[in-house]
């Protein structure tokens, strides 16, 4: 690193006799170099004649769920010290959409957990709606669409779980079928919203635009298709002398420690509370959809294993009443001052605007073409206030924190992630372990980095 104005110089005497660390001076000004930050506990144990080691398991580790960074202190091959390196992924999402309009917001939010995006943009939208005083003016066919969109969204975000965490214990099947579900799954979305991932579908008021024709029959046959093959996961697993070797009594947290920590999600209900915010505080009419909330008692990873399959089950049961509830009519609120999304279709061709909408704006009604330009260029006014919206991830609970000032963007945005404070429990879990174990432990939190680093 070269720097005129840098001031830092390495501290004590530890690099004195350290040719690769300190300060030369040259033509373009100062050079500092600065090594190794946990490697000087390295150092230190060796010359102590300690036989011990600090690694790091990531952040570009295969086993690591992307940019996790794991800074381990082994003792042999016994975890004796686990800490997590997070920050690698940030993207400055909730600063950036200070600046953007309360609609162009969702095309940033869809973008953190970028495994789950539906439940990034409802809990968003859900708190947009609250401070606009328009919850109880949703359509009914937008909140059914929602519903179903986040259910589908939960099995596809749960399959990418059992899939890697399948891969990264040697289940190389287990992985294969996995993303093979969720393929089909991710070609639903394509079809419904135009996009595979970061759809930007679920807006304030309702959603982006109606079901395309043949989507409900599309539902329907990935419904069978699903039934047909989630059992092959139990068959793989449940009783597997292997996976259950690798799983059972790994990453034990109980409820004590999940209560302390903050934990949500499988790993809360795989110590038996079955608190599911669906359940506990509904939002999107959850209330009236039948379905359990899965529990398991061994607070490990083979519980959490084992919610996750349950828990897939339990959403083809609400897609499948979605479908059943979905009758014609708007998906979008009534109001022509904030319904401007579903309003602009996508044309027939899939690419530009619906030409009945251009037609409409620009040749039949001066007051929709006047909505539409002041939507586009300010956007809509929020009251001022502030409130926070929790719904159930896949991951566990996901809030936004919403506060306006009453102008056309949030003066302030903050988002609870469940990977966030999901992580806390890694030393909880690891420490004490193997280090293979930790691998088993991580993947059973299932954290998304877009979701912490925010």
């Amino acid at each position: 690193m070269s720097q005129q104005d840098v001031t830092f110089t390495p501290a004590g005497d530890d690099y004195a006799d350290d040719p690769y660390a300190g300060v030369r001076e040259t033509t373009e000004g100062p050079v500092y170099t600065v090594t190794g930050q946990d490697w000087d506990d390295v150092v230190g144990a060796a010359a102590a004649g300690e036989e011990r080691i600090v690694v790091n398991m990531g952040p570009q580790h295969p086993s690591t769920h992307g940019v996790l960074r794991l800074i381990l202190e082994l003792d042999g091959e016994t975890v004796t010290e686990a800490r997590c390196g997070i920050g690698y992924l940030h993207t400055g999402i909730e600063k950036n959409m200070e600046y953007r309009t309360w609609t162009q917001g969702v095309t940033f939010v869809t973008r953190m957990d970028y495994l789950s995006p539906f439940f990034n943009e409802a809990a968003y939208v859900l708190g947009v709606e609250k401070l606009l005083g328009i919850t109880d003016e949703i359509p009914e066919r937008a909140n059914v669409i929602r519903v179903m969109m986040m259910e589908l969204n939960r099995i596809s975000s749960h399959l990418v779980c059992i899939a890697t965490g399948g891969m990264e214990m040697g289940a190389l099947t287990v992985m294969t079928n996995g993303f093979r579900e969720r393929e089909r799954t991710l070609d639903l979305f394509e079809l419904i919203t135009g996009l595979r991932m970061n759809h930007a579908y679920i807006r304030p008021g309702g959603v982006a635009q109606d079901l395309p024709p043949g989507a409900v029959e599309s539902i329907r046959e990935y419904l069978r298709w699903m039934w047909d093959h989630i059992g092959s996961y139990e068959e793989f697993c449940n009783e597997n002398p292997i996976f259950k070797g690798r799983t059972v009594g790994v990453g034990y947290l109980d409820l004590a420690g999940c209560m302390a920590l903050g934990i949500t999600g499988p790993v809360l209900r795989s110590t038996g509370l079955p608190w599911d915010l669906r359940k506990s505080q509904p939002y999107c009419g959850y209330e009236t959809y039948d379905f359990e909330v899965p529990t398991w008692d061994t607070c490990d990873s083979y519980g959490r294993f084992r919610i996750r399959i349950e828990e897939m089950k339990q959403s083809l049961k609400i897609v499948e009443q979605c479908l059943d509830r979905l009758e014609p009519g708007p998906v979008m609120v009534g109001d022509k001052k904030i319904a401007w999304p579903a309003q602009l279709a996508i044309g027939s061709d899939g690419m530009g605007n619906s030409l009945d909408h251009i037609r409409h704006i620009m040749g039949e009604s001066m007051e929709a073409l006047i909505h539409h330009f002041k939507l586009v260029t300010e956007g809509f006014r929020v009251p001022a206030g502030e409130v926070y919206m929790p719904i159930e991830s896949p991951r566990g609970e996901l809030g936004a924190h919403v506060v306006s000032d009453g102008g056309t963007r949030p003066w302030r945005m903050h988002f609870r992630d469940p990977s966030f404070n999901n992580l806390q429990a890694v030393p909880a879990m690891c420490e004490g372990s193997m280090v293979a174990d930790v691998i088993v432990a991580v993947a059973s939190i299932d954290p998304v980095m877009g979701g912490c680093d925010r």
